[in-house]
């Protein structure tokens, strides 16, 4: 009975202790989780941004290598009605151009190519673009227009384009240049794109299988791969599927089935600049192994996480597939944010204190909310501000049609929220004034009352631009 009880923990649970500060520390066969004071309030944020139905998705939270804080919020599968947990895979969007920097930087240490290539050497077909190297594409400072726009109005949307045919419509039509080379900082999912073929074409394997034998199996990132499900659809177990919210339908649904979300689809065969998915623990293996010299050493680190300036002295605020950023609190911090097709994705490096931020959402609505910025307040004990909120029944007794100058408009309820016109949402900063949220010069909402509390009507005003109305509510 003894060997089999040590049996069991050994499998399951090695540990799992408090001590005099109340942490918790647990071992599993992973990765060492260690709660402390800072994992309930960050559940606490977690828990109410998915009451209200402001997150759906997975979060992990770790100081210098242990895992304070990691859950599971809200569905992955709607048809299956499956729910998210912490090995779910997820679509990564721009989060997947760190992956394809590393791939550039290991084929650079191999010698099979130089950061001052011009492109024209890998991708001739393109060599009209004169002075474009491979690390203008790298920090975004190469002046290629959007291929994505290009794409929109120049290719035949019943099929899916691959990089191939992205390359082959720009040698067609020559765009030209939105600025020459170094001139500027312009974030480039065509520069990534090219980078994505520059590996394919230097190494003579694939985007997908490139990765995999580089970078996925090395360490051990047995969830992460290259995945188009449109363009190549297969089988995969525990896997996010993303939604948006139709307005419309009043309702979830997958991208594929919105008119207005058609580049998903005939977009999907693009790599390089997204396409990679992976998980929450992958992605924290990929923290790790980044402090360390298992892939890369420390010059090759200083180029990647550096900011490059343009040749007017301007920082661009990127390095190598990451975004660099410097404040007197949070220190050096590298990270990438990524947004495609109701995925929103976050992996945030605090390298001088080691701490890591790493959130997936496969749910996109009118109001989902990214609550990483409180994390960095609890990882450093500051205190959150709560923002001024009204009960429901104060709420919805401004719901109606309202009128000016025989025009009508309608206040409505939503998420548990005004909106005006039901597009733009109203921040209640008293019981009866509201802005708009998002809206620069500022745009305030007053309601008026009857003598017993019924909405008279509302006066809108923006008043640097001199706008002021009074909307009547229809009897």
């Amino acid at each position: 009975m003894k060997k089999l009880i040590i049996l069991l923990t050994a499998l399951f649970v090695v540990v799992a202790c408090k001590n005099k500060d109340n942490t918790k520390i647990t071992t599993d066969n992973k990765f060492e989780v260690v709660e402390n004071a800072k994992t309930q309030r960050l559940d606490s944020v977690y828990s109410a941004h998915f009451e209200r139905n402001e997150f759906n998705g997975n979060i992990l939270v770790a100081e210098k290598g242990k895992i304070i804080f990691q859950k599971s919020y809200g569905i992955a599968n709607e048809e299956n009605n499956e729910n998210l947990n912490i090995e779910t895979s997820f679509e990564l969007a721009s989060v997947s151009k760190q992956f394809t920097a590393m791939g550039i930087v290991q084929l650079q240490k191999e010698g099979r190519l130089s950061y001052n290539d011009s492109i024209d050497k890998y991708v001739p077909e393109l060599k009209f673009y004169k002075g474009i190297t491979i690390k203008n594409l790298l920090v975004h400072t190469g002046g290629l227009p959007d291929y994505m726009s290009i794409m929109d109005t120049n290719w035949d949307k019943s099929k899916i384009a691959t990089n191939e045919d992205v390359i082959e419509i720009f040698a067609k039509l020559k765009p030209e240049k939105d600025f020459e080379p170094n001139q500027k900082y312009s974030y480039s999912n065509t520069g990534y794109l090219l980078l994505g073929t520059i590996i394919e074409r230097v190494s003579g394997q694939s985007f997908g299988d490139y990765l995999k034998e580089k970078i996925f199996e090395p360490l051990e990132m047995d969830n992460s791969f290259v995945y188009r499900r449109r363009y190549n659809p297969k089988k995969i177990d525990n896997y996010a599927q993303a939604y948006i919210y139709s307005d419309s339908l009043k309702r979830n649904i997958v991208p594929d089935d919105s008119p207005e979300e058609d580049y998903v689809v005939f977009l999907d065969g693009i790599v390089g600049d997204g396409m990679v998915n992976s998980n929450l623990h992958d992605l924290f293996k990929w923290d790790r192994v980044l402090y360390g010299n298992e892939l890369i050493n420390a010059d090759d680190k200083k180029l990647i996480f550096s900011s490059y300036p343009t040749e007017n002295k301007e920082e661009t605020g990127y390095g190598f597939g990451w975004f660099v950023r410097n404040d007197s609190l949070y220190g050096k911090r590298v990270l990438h944010t990524g947004r495609w097709a109701g995925y929103l994705t976050i992996i945030e490096r605090h390298i001088d204190t080691d701490k890591t931020i790493i959130q997936l959402i496969n749910i996109e609505n009118k109001i989902t909310t990214s609550p990483a910025k409180y994390v960095r307040k609890i990882l450093y004990e500051q205190p959150i501000e709560i923002p001024f909120s009204l009960p429901e029944e104060v709420l919805k007794k401004y719901i109606g049609t309202y009128i000016w100058n025989g025009r009508e408009t309608e206040i409505t309820f939503e998420f548990g929220r005004l909106w005006d016109s039901g597009q733009y949402e109203l921040k209640p900063i008293s019981k009866t004034k509201f802005v708009i949220i998002g809206f620069r010069p500022e745009v305030s909402f007053t309601f008026n009352l009857n003598d017993d509390g019924s909405v008279k009507s509302y006066r809108v005003q923006q008043k640097e631009n001199n706008i002021d109305k009074t909307y009547i509510r229809k009897k």
